[in-house]
């Protein structure tokens, strides 16, 4: 399976996965069709399958235009977002596994950003492929607009047991930001601000900076190191949901 990133809208990335032996894509989260249309009709490839994470019109806002010029494919997202995603035809729960484009994907629920959000994880020897939509950016984590701090705390637990090689296609450009952010929280990383510093030199080129990986993130998103004794010291809380909770008031 291969993925071209599109940009779309102000700063989201629509993904395209491409089956290596047949000209048909998927697009994840196309909250804009034109782009998806206009790549598809530049190397005349078909639409096979619409996945989408959570319902928000900045993932969805593309699925009717689309399904107008490819009917009848199926349109993926969580169960719990029947009647808030367009089309939607297939409705998924944890450990659901789905076959797009010569790949398979297992469902995870990984509710916080809102409350039926799921991730398609893309699994494989080099650690696969995870499309998360909004739960986990560059340093951070998505906003909490239909859960708890302890709800995404769960879904960031799950996320981060993944393979360190695991690839995170998130669907917003906003590392440099946050990583930014999260250097000033957590001051004492050195592995945060190396980070920081290869972010800011390449930041003139414009280039994407997803996918991220687990292992990154692991290492240097706060929100990923809730049991570093360190950090939760500097914090003067205890490892765990203490630390995690702290972080999502401060932030």
């Amino acid at each position: 399976m291969q993925v071209t990133t599109l940009r779309a809208l102000a700063d989201n990335y629509i993904f395209l996965l491409f089956d290596d032996a047949e000209l048909e894509a998927a697009a994840v989260d196309p909250g804009d069709p034109k782009p998806v249309l206009q790549y598809l009709q530049n190397i005349g490839c078909s639409l096979a399958a619409i996945l989408n994470t959570h319902h928000h019109f900045d993932h969805t806002g593309g699925n009717r235009a689309l399904l107008e010029h490819f009917s009848d494919i199926p349109v993926f997202g969580g169960a719990g977002d029947r009647g808030r995603i367009p089309g939607q035809t297939q409705f998924l729960v944890e450990g659901d596994e789905i076959a797009v484009c010569g790949a398979k994907a297992r469902i995870l629920e990984v509710p916080g950003h809102t409350k039926a959000h799921i991730a398609y994880n893309f699994f494989a020897a080099d650690g696969g492929d995870l499309f998360s939509g909004d739960t986990v950016f560059g340093g951070t984590i998505g906003n909490l607009f239909e859960e708890t701090p302890e709800g995404m705390f769960q879904s960031i637990k799950k996320i981060r047991d993944l393979p360190r090689e695991t690839k995170i296609w998130c669907s917003h450009e906003y590392t440099l930001q946050y990583v930014r952010e999260s250097a000033g929280i957590d001051p004492n990383n050195e592995r945060l601000a190396r980070r920081l510093r290869t972010l800011e030199q390449a930041a003139h080129t414009g280039m994407p900076t997803v996918p991220l990986t687990i292992g990154e993130e692991r290492d240097t998103n706060p929100f990923f190191r809730w049991d570093d004794p360190d950090l939760a010291g500097y914090f003067g809380k205890a490892p765990g949901i203490e630390v995690f909770r702290h972080l999502c008031e401060i932030t």
